[in-house]
């Protein structure tokens, strides 16, 4: 009897520096680090993964976030600009992931728990697509998908609305008849908790709770002993009051209203 070889798990984490509404926001300093480190030091916390790389364009804005990488000892490959489906195609193609997990770099305080979950439930088979975002139950800051290469490269294949290209996993999401999918949820709804780094009073906001916490390491702390933070105190009022998943609700209402809505028929 032959044993099924264990797949390889590769997170990828999509960065750029030409964000619109805070510029250079993955290298805006965290504990001393830029927060590109910041949440790559965290994500290497997981206990399935083989590899995290960091997926950015090759635009000239984004060579001082390379270099910051290379610094670093972080994997970084380098792809399209706009067409950020085939930035993770090509991203993990080249690390002949089986696996592939995605995050985005605006999520400084992911957990690596929450990686392990979304790999332990895609190796369990029978879906290609797992998440915790539909709905959310966690706070903003703390989405994660994963999906088999094999899906990810049907999307990359099939995929041609703008939003589909651009925001990677659309396609995945509504073609459920393709891709059998599975989200899980947190045992309480704290998606009102927004974690995420997209504007400035949100990264304000993540630096208030890392200072509350006042860890000794990007390491030191789980998202449980932010949670603590906020029970002490930090109130849903203080926080930034932005939409959930702005960039892409702005990109959808910009489509034409048949490609808006014809996807999820066909």
């Amino acid at each position: 009897m032959t044993t099924k070889p264990t797949p390889r798990r590769v997170a990828v984490i999509q960065a750029r520096m030409s964000s619109t509404r805070l510029p250079g926001k993955v290298l805006k300093p965290l504990l001393g680090l830029p927060a590109i480190v910041f949440m790559v030091q965290r994500v290497r916390q997981s206990k399935r993964l083989d590899e995290v790389v960091v997926a950015t364009s090759h635009d000239r804005s984004d060579d001082e976030l390379a270099r910051c990488l290379d610094e670093a000892g972080i994997r970084c490959h380098r792809g399209s600009l706009d067409d950020v489906l085939d930035r993770y195609y090509q991203a993990a193609l080249a690390s002949g992931a089986d696996h592939v997990v995605r995050l985005t770099g605006d999520c400084p305080l992911m957990d690596a728990d929450l990686v392990d979950e979304a790999l332990e439930r895609l190796a369990a088979g029978g879906v290609a697509y797992v998440s915790n975002v539909d709905p959310p139950t966690y706070p903003d800051g703390l989405d994660v998908e994963a999906f088999t290469f094999e899906a990810l490269q049907r999307a990359w294949r099939e995929a041609t609305l703008p939003v589909e290209r651009e925001h990677v996993t659309p396609y995945l999401r509504t073609r459920k008849d393709l891709f059998p999918a599975e989200c899980w949820r947190g045992l309480s709804d704290l998606s009102a908790l927004r974690w995420t780094v997209d504007h400035p009073d949100d990264l304000d906001h993540v630096r208030s709770l890392i200072e509350r916490l006042a860890p000794s390491s990007p390491t030191s702390f789980d998202r449980f002993d932010l949670y603590r933070v906020c029970e002490r105190g930090h109130s849903l009022a203080a926080q930034p009051q932005h939409r959930r998943n702005e960039g892409m609700d702005k990109h959808l209402l910009q489509q034409p209203q048949g490609e808006r809505d014809g996807r999820a028929e066909d």
